[in-house]
């Protein structure tokens, strides 16, 4: 079974249909880039997964349930975690502690007020960091870190609930290079060895070709293409879709 399968999903705005009956499926373990320009839906079927928006029509079967609809708290309780497209942290807390609330909304421990917050799962979150390679931060407050590191927090925090899928939002976006091509090095490195899926939109083909298991175009709101990154990268109705012209992706050879 599909850890994520999706069946004719449509969402429209007014006259404009931002998602037009769009299927697809994403295997256990696997790595799957969803790309596209700017207004192909990309964003509007993401949350739609996430539960952010609520779709026209179609199903968002997660392990089998059809969690459409779902506000984004059930569906994270579900087991899907999410990162966004601009990082965020509790910037008065220290890193742990953004973690640690993490780890007692999981726990289902937020109204539990007879114990102190800074008590509860800091061998778990101190873990965490470690694995994304925070640990020494952990006692530094939010706010001093470099936009990078956030994102290494956000990481740490979307994999407190032992999600079994990912839904990665422009994860490397406002990065250098070098930081986007780490990042992303981490992430599959970590969801690897859990057999955690992974969804996530990138507008850095450098990113997506270098990793993607996978990759799913969308233009206009309809799936234009699937298929591995070679076969993507030589598609030629996702090079006019780019580009309006034959010519490859910039920097990635034929």
């Amino acid at each position: 079974m599909s850890v994520l399968a999706i069946r004719s999903l449509s969402k429209a705005f007014g006259g404009v249909r931002a998602v037009n009956d769009v299927t697809f499926e994403i295997e256990r373990g696997e790595f799957l880039a969803m790309i596209g320009p700017n207004g192909a839906g990309k964003s509007t079927c993401f949350n739609m997964i996430n539960g952010q928006l609520k779709p026209d029509s179609g199903q968002i079967l997660f392990e089998g349930s059809d969690i459409a609809g779902l506000e984004p708290r059930a569906i994270w309780r579900f087991g899907v975690g999410r990162t966004f497209q601009v990082a965020a942290t509790f910037s008065s807390m220290t890193v742990i502690e953004n973690v640690q609330m993490a780890l007692i909304s999981h726990a289902g421990e937020t109204y539990e007020l007879w114990r102190a917050a800074a008590e509860l799962h800091r061998d778990r979150a101190l873990d965490l960091l470690s694995q994304v390679g925070m640990r020494e931060a952990a006692d530094r407050p939010s706010r001093e870190l470099a936009y990078g590191d956030i994102k290494r927090i956000e990481l740490a925090i979307a994999l407190a609930n032992q999600p079994r899928l990912l839904l990665m939002d422009e994860p490397t976006a406002g990065m250098a290079p070098r930081e986007r091509n780490d990042l992303i090095a981490l992430v599959k490195q970590l969801v690897v060895e859990r057999g955690t899926s992974v969804l996530f939109t990138e507008h850095s083909m450098d990113v997506v070709f270098a990793f993607a298991d996978r990759v799913i175009v969308l233009a206009r709101g309809r799936l234009i293409a699937d298929g591995d990154p070679a076969a993507i990268r030589n598609n030629v109705q996702v090079r006019e879709v780019y580009f309006g012209t034959g010519k490859t992706f910039a920097g990635v050879p034929q």
